[in-house]
């Protein structure tokens, strides 16, 4: 019976050898490895090496060697078929009884080597060839000495002929470097072109340590610093870790994994003694890579930026994770740190003492948004309020849940029952947490009866609470669509009718104008001036843009005179501005007190009072249109 390679090769990439062999075999760690008495020539010296990296073990006596299958075939006697079985039901993966779709060599095999042949030309070119003189002393000057950078088989690809020349001579033809990712073919038919060069290589391996993609960082300037491998038979970036296939056993052991940024950092935190640590090469963390670590731990710490961007990728990550169902923590780094500069400057007792004092998820936002302010004002309160909600509705454990909203109440101020509600409000179809906003009446709990008059009211304060955000979504898509026409206008005024510049300049600013086309053209005319050429006015705009002025321009002259249409404009942006802070305000109203709440109640009726009188000017508003209104 022949068996699919993708299921044998998932079934061995999830066992855990050490584990299975150790159950047959005394080991002992020796380095990265395990070692003990050979069991099939009845050995007594630690001559058996057994590799949780490669999924193998060896002999260097009778030289028998093979993986977890071959092992259990070997030494209990167990056929194929039953070894694999064997150890699918350890790691809770099912083996079909007939799986005899596929057949015949692995298509993906000649793909990966390509890779390895590739990645062994790029570490020889930067040891060996002069042509790696700049990434070497890139490497020094990072701190990773030759020992860590053939840890992790890092190269260095120049880009020069005489890679595709060696890669060549090996029988690896072009066809088979484009389908690895390693060329690129030109679309004119032309010659193809190398994808990597002038970059040091990081060579990206799946669980299984098979080579099936290259993460390039460039040496001297340009754009962009980091390029991956494309996607490929072998490569699906979203469902890959780097250094996943080295940390999957030391993430088991030690109950955690740390995710890192980029591949400096976690270069650094393993040279420091860290071996359960992985990184998503640079993007957003995916559901496949947070489920790819829920199979080996329950608890993932992150170890990103301090800064904007970095808490930004935190957070993202750290709610990824949660949904998961697994526990987050967060290590915060001194500002201007990332892991690999921290560990350089502070070393290891620095870096246990920062993973010791790793916060909850949850507890790095609420502390994050304190010391920023996010809770000293009204408005701002229910901002914060509205950034720590998606965590908490991320939390898979309803028990965590629930923790969450007494944090987040004891800190805003805000009553348990009010939060659960909006935590259920995003989440039709209900959770645990929040499902009910008043505990049920203890004989009603009891009994499970419930009273159909309360019931009946209920439904009904739902459906006028449904009517009345029905209401404000629709005011509010109406606003927008009334300032995005306005946006058009305004700029289809100030080109058509250059005289009006400086009068639009001196009512309207740029960050103003949201559509990124209509603002990056009235940039453009406030730069160049009310008598610059169309040209002059093009020249620094991108395509788009340019489609969007060639559009306007089309139309001709605008219909109403100058002096109106731009008066128009500006309410029209007036409007969506008093409509977006209506909603603001109706939101608010959920966190204020009763004193707040007058206050609030106050503004509203001045921009009320505001709006019907831009209204009783004919400006479309509020659901309301007007003909030739331009959207």
């Amino acid at each position: 019976m022949m068996f699919d390679p993708d299921l044998k090769e998932r079934v061995r990439e999830s066992a855990d050898i050490v584990e299975i062999i150790g159950e047959h075999v005394k080991l002992k760690r020796v380095g990265t490895s395990f070692r003990g008495p050979c069991p099939f020539h009845q050995g007594k010296d630690p001559n058996f090496s057994v590799s949780p990296t490669h999924h193998s073990y060896h002999c260097f006596v009778c030289q028998e060697s093979g993986d977890v299958f071959s092992f259990l075939q070997k030494h209990l006697g167990f056929d194929f078929p039953m070894a694999l079985r064997t150890v699918a039901r350890r790691v809770g993966i099912e083996v079909p009884t007939a799986d005899a779709h596929r057949s015949g060599p692995d298509p993906r095999e000649p793909v990966r080597e390509a890779l390895a042949a590739a990645a062994e030309f790029y570490r020889w070119t930067l040891w060996e060839d002069a042509a790696g003189a700049a990434a070497r002393d890139y490497l020094d000057s990072r701190g990773v000495d030759r020992t860590l950078a053939d840890r992790f088989g890092i190269g260095y690809a120049s880009g020069a002929p005489a890679t595709r020349a060696h890669l060549s001579a090996l029988g690896i033809t072009d066809d088979r470097l484009v389908a690895a990712g390693l060329l690129i073919a030109a679309e004119d038919g032309g010659e193809p072109r190398l994808r990597f060069r002038r970059r040091l290589i990081f060579p990206i391996f799946d669980g299984a340590s098979h080579p099936v993609g290259f993460g390039g960082r460039l040496i001297g300037p340009g754009e962009p610093k980091y390029l991956n491998s494309p996607e490929s038979a072998v490569f699906t970036k979203r469902s890959l870790l780097y250094g996943y296939n080295w940390a999957k056993l030391a993430i088991r052991r030690d109950g955690r994994a740390l995710l890192v940024e980029g591949y400096f950092d976690l270069l650094r935190l393993v040279g420091a003694g860290i071996d359960a640590v992985v990184a998503p090469m640079g993007t957003a963390l995916t559901t496949e890579q947070a489920a790819l670590l829920a199979r080996h731990t329950k608890q993932v710490v992150l170890m990103y930026d301090s800064d904007g961007p970095g808490l930004k990728a935190t957070f993202r990550a750290g709610d990824e994770l949660l949904r998961h169902g697994l526990r987050v923590r967060v290590v915060t780094l001194p500002d201007g740190d990332d892991p690999d500069t921290f560990v350089r400057a502070h070393g290891r007792a620095a870096l246990d003492a920062a993973l010791d004092g790793a916060l909850d998820l949850f507890d790095r936002k609420v502390q994050v948004l304190e010391r920023t302010g996010w809770f000293g004002d009204l408005d701002r309160k229910r901002t914060a309020i509205d950034k720590a909600l998606p965590t908490i509705r991320a939390a898979r454990d309803p028990i965590l849940r629930e923790l969450y909203v007494a944090r987040l109440s004891e800190v805003s101020g805000v009553p348990v029952a009010t939060l659960l509600r909006e935590v259920a409000s995003a989440e039709p179809g209900a959770s645990s947490v929040g499902a009910s906003p008043e505990p049920v009446a203890p004989e009603r709990a009891r009994t499970g009866v419930r009273d159909r008059t309360a019931e009946r009211a209920e439904r009904a304060e739902r459906a006028e609470r449904a009517m009345a955000s029905g209401r404000r979504g629709e005011r509010r898509r109406s606003a927008t669509d009334v300032g995005a026409g306005a946006e058009r206008a305004l700029v289809r005024t100030v080109l058509t009718a250059r005289g009006t510049l400086e009068r639009v300049a001196e009512q309207v600013d740029p960050a103003t104008i949201r559509d990124a086309r209509y603002r990056a053209i009235y940039e453009a005319l406030l730069a160049a001036g009310a008598d610059a050429t169309m040209d002059a006015v093009a020249a620094p705009l991108a395509p788009d843009a340019i489609a969007a002025l060639q559009a306007m321009l089309a139309e001709g002259t605008m219909e109403a005179e100058p002096a109106q249409a731009i008066a128009d404009s500006v309410a029209r942006l007036r409007v969506r501005a008093l409509v977006e802070r209506l909603a603001a305000i109706d939101r608010t109203m959920i966190v204020a007190t009763d004193a707040e709440k007058d206050e609030l109640l106050g503004e509203k009726t001045r921009i009320m009072a505001e709006v019907r009188a831009l209204q009783g000017r004919g400006f479309a508003t509020y659901g309301k249109s007007r003909r030739g209104v331009d959207h």
